[in-house]
């Protein structure tokens, strides 16, 4: 019997890691299911191989592991995509950002202009929802949103209180699509998001907060949704919904969310 040594024991945690960070990925984009499905799967080929030695079943096996990685790699190209975008953004490896990136940081004036940047996004969502003026904000974290800006009409504007509540003025025509903060400034509007279908959206919830919670599901990005029968604020990351937030709790993800590792935003 081979020796169980320290090697042993990285290996394992190395990989109990892995799958545990992947699940945590496939449970915010709301495809657990197939996570379930694909372990399985996984199982079932590793006792008929490896543990049990049926050649046949095992080759055969084998043959759908080789075509399956291709086929999960198709399918699951964005979650990849966000995975090493969150890997590079991560604080351990930051020093290579510095290798490729020369930037001086001037922390002081850098977040008072956040805070004012935060402000102004607060302040329009508090008169939005005290008029029951439906918007859906998307500020944009580590992974680029250009694909879904696209999509809408390009602004590339300073952020201002006023020119949000004018791009939901019920009569604009850029009132129904979704609005992108990106880099500082009002990237895009009128832009088109892609929708979630999970199941466990309450139905009283409309399209916005289906677009909001499939840009967190497909994205890092944060998705801030003022409801237009309720007036109330909802907010979307990481694959969760949050409703009927207060002006306070909104300030708080949003400054939180700013501040957080690789965060491109405002």
């Amino acid at each position: 019997m081979p020796d169980f040594g320290i090697k042993d024991i990285f290996d394992i945690v190395i990989v109990a890691s892995l799958l545990y960070y992947i699940y945590k990925l496939m449970k915010e984009s709301g495809t657990l299911n197939i996570f379930y499905g694909v372990m399985a799967f996984i199982v079932v080929w590793v006792i008929a191989s490896e543990i049990i030695g049926m050649r046949l079943t095992g080759t055969i096996l084998d043959k759908f592991m080789s075509i399956g990685l291709l086929i999960l790699v198709i399918l699951f190209q964005d979650q990849i995509k966000r995975f090493l975008v969150q890997l590079g953004s991560h604080r351990n490896f930051q020093f290579l950002r510095r290798i490729f990136h020369h930037t001086v940081d001037s922390d002081g004036a850098d977040s008072e202009a956040t805070h004012r940047r935060v402000l102004a996004v607060v302040y329009a969502c508090m008169s939005m929802a005290k008029s029951k003026t439906g918007a859906l904000i998307v500020v944009q974290g580590a992974m680029p949103l250009e694909e879904y800006a696209k999509t809408g009409d390009i602004i590339d504007a300073r952020i201002n209180t006023r020119l949000i509540e004018n791009i939901f003025f019920k009569n604009s025509p850029l009132h129904d699509g979704a609005m992108i903060v990106a880099g500082h400034r009002i990237e895009a509007a009128g832009c088109i998001l892609p929708v979630s279908h999970d199941s466990d959206v309450p139905r009283s919830l409309g399209l916005r907060h289906r677009s909001a919670l499939g840009i967190a599901q497909a994205t890092d990005a944060m998705a801030i949704v003022v409801s237009e029968e309720t007036g109330y604020i909802s907010v979307a990351h990481r694959g969760q919904l949050q409703t009927r937030l207060s002006s306070t709790e909104l300030e708080h993800r949003l400054t939180s969310f700013t501040s957080s590792e690789g965060a491109n935003t405002l």
